[in-house]
């Protein structure tokens, strides 16, 4: 029974995670903690396995589409590695109703900054003859890339929905571009948690198997889908059920228990 809801909650975030380009992430954590019984120390690093492996299959769709800017994605990384390590030592020492509660409020803002997207190209860093104004974008970007990255290894998220804004609107990025980057950003980040969190993962592991292959090959799928799919309506759907599972965290957080 638990490896039939591993394998269908891992399917769901596999399809949200290659259709989004990594706002799916952001229901792995509670479909583990509520979905599978895992405690939130057992969750953080399964979530960051599944994403890591979910984005890899995912973004091959987008790389063979040429929707990824290689340095952008080094930038990025190079920013949110050091900080993702940093939020997994963090995390350690925090309770699970604290990070229960941090994490519901990263899924509202998560909501919000979908809600708010309209997918347009931002002007902050000009973008001429495809190329950028390291000078001038490369400070907002190791910004941006630190707070993502500190994320991750807080609360087992890709980030994806601080990623994908920050090189739209920052950076003047086509939305199917910033997908694909995205993408390999979250993997970098993924990796170097799952990395801080080894002494500390005590899971069932054909369970944790079941769900990242689930994931793994509907974010395959998806991700096809993905680069001639019009995401926007999903993307407020999905926003809805994001405040709606906050909503759900906070109460059984501060109210239930």
């Amino acid at each position: 029974m638990a490896i039939a809801i591993g394998l269908a909650f891992g399917a769901l975030i596999g399809v949200l995670l290659g259709l989004l380009g990594g706002g799916g992430s952001i229901l792995a954590v509670p479909a583990l903690v509520y979905g599978m019984s895992f405690t939130m120390e057992q969750a953080i690093p399964v979530s960051l396995i599944v994403v890591a492996a979910a984005s890899a299959v995912g973004v091959i769709p987008r790389i063979r589409a040429k929707q990824v800017r290689w340095r952008m994605a080094g930038i990025f990384a190079a920013a949110g590695i050091p900080a993702t390590i940093a939020g997994s030592a963090i995390s350690a020492h925090l309770s699970q109703p604290v990070l229960m509660v941090g994490f519901a409020v990263v899924m509202v803002v998560a909501g919000i900054r979908m809600l708010t997207d309209q997918g347009a190209t931002g002007t902050a860093c000009k973008i001429e003859a495809g190329q950028v104004n390291w000078r001038r974008c490369a400070p907002r970007s190791l910004g941006a890339g630190l707070l993502v990255g500190l994320l991750t290894g807080l609360f087992g998220v890709g980030g994806g929905f601080l990623i994908i804004p920050a090189l739209v609107v920052m950076l003047g990025v086509e939305m199917s571009t910033a997908i694909g980057t995205s993408l390999l950003i979250i993997i970098a980040n993924s990796v170097a948690g799952i990395v801080s969190h080894l002494d500390r993962i005590t899971v069932d592991w054909q369970v944790t198997a079941a769900f990242v292959a689930a994931a793994m090959a509907t974010s395959l799928v998806a991700g096809y889908f993905g680069t001639r799919t019009d995401t926007a309506r999903l993307q407020r759907w999905f926003a809805y059920l994001v405040f709606a599972v906050a909503a759900y965290v906070l109460a059984d957080t501060l109210v239930l228990h």
